[in-house]
């Protein structure tokens, strides 16, 4: 789904603090996402970001487009009820965060239901 609809399908969501847990993990096709968790549901999400637009001006300021927000796609792969919980779950996230094929690590953590 989207970001725009992951929100409004909970407004408790939008309402909410979130944490980010980094913004580089991969895929094995090489995709980055994002892995936020939201306080008031404590959902952990994945956002994957698509590839931006980068352009040069010509004065050569590098210029980067907006993304629409349906190009945002959100992906809850779990549930945990604290932030102290998550973070013992995620213990050593930082350096997985950056293998390749991060997503198997946390994975490994959060299987599918």
């Amino acid at each position: 789904m989207d970001i725009e609809a992951f929100y409004e399908q909970n407004e408790a969501r939008r309402e909410s603090a979130e944490f980010e847990f980094g913004s580089e993990w991969t895929d094995s096709s090489d995709n980055e996402y994002e892995l936020s968790w939201v306080e008031a549901t404590g959902e952990l999400y994945l956002m994957v970001e698509p590839e931006a637009d980068v352009n040069e001006d010509m004065f050569g300021d590098f210029l980067v487009a907006d993304e629409a927000i349906n190009d945002l796609t959100v992906v809850v792969i779990g549930k945990v009820p604290s932030l102290a919980a998550l973070e013992d779950q995620l213990l050593g996230w930082e350096d997985a965060m950056l293998e390749e094929n991060s997503l198997a690590w946390l994975y490994e953590r959060f299987p599918a239901k």
